[in-house]
């Protein structure tokens, strides 16, 4: 797995609910920002990474698609409103 300079500044893109998509330097394989999607922890509110994004697009659609992070993490998610029966 690739794994990011010593640079320890992370910088916050969006933070929403439970989540947060941060920018936390490069990857040292292509020279390419390294982009997280992370967690904040229910009881001690630390923020740990729970995916790693392949490039800057799949960050961007997780940042607009509020539930492509909860499908990332296997959260429930894409939940219908009503079943309907087709004939």
């Amino acid at each position: 797995m690739p794994t990011s300079k010593t640079t320890s500044l992370t910088k916050v893109l969006l933070e929403r609910g439970p989540f947060r998509f941060v920018e936390k330097g490069t990857i040292e394989l292509n020279g390419m920002p390294d982009y997280r999607l992370q967690e904040q922890d229910y009881y001690n509110r630390r923020w740990f990474d729970v995916y790693l994004f392949d490039n800057q697009a799949q960050c961007l659609l997780a940042m607009e698609d509020a539930e492509y992070p909860k499908w990332l993490t296997g959260k429930p998610c894409y939940i219908k409103d009503s079943v309907s029966r087709e004939n």
